[in-house]
């Protein structure tokens, strides 16, 4: 099975750049406060492949399943609005279509070791 992934490497570097095209665009044109995060299905249907194997395909050339490359986004996204806006924690966490700000604040808190408040606070 691991094989196929060494073995087609191009094809396989063309889906990563098809995920990564697709994983931009939903955060810059999809509204996260009303579709939400989006699910690693919704990749893998766009890409017209199993879930599995996407975060399979992901993890050979990248080391990171296709959960990890989305949570990585968020953080990015995140931290722009950080820096960028007077928002509360809670806000940008609704903003980023989180159901809890909590939740936000704990994955921002195990992604970069710091809450979202010291990342702040860090800037200014």
């Amino acid at each position: 099975y691991n094989r196929q992934f060494i073995t087609r490497k191009t094809a396989n570097s063309d889906l990563l750049l098809k995920f990564e095209k697709l994983l931009q665009n939903y955060f810059e044109e999809k509204n996260l406060s009303t579709n939400g995060i989006p699910s690693v299905q919704y990749f893998s249907a766009e890409l017209n492949m199993s879930a599995n194997y996407l975060s399979d395909m992901l993890r050979s050339l990248t080391g990171q399943s296709t959960q990890q490359h989305i949570q990585d986004k968020l953080i990015e996204k995140a931290k722009q609005i950080l820096t960028s806006t007077n928002m509360t924690v809670s806000e940008i966490a609704y903003e980023l279509g989180f159901e809890y700000p909590q939740s936000f604040s704990k994955l921002f808190k195990n992604k970069t070791n710091i809450t979202p408040l010291e990342f702040r606070q860090s800037f200014n």
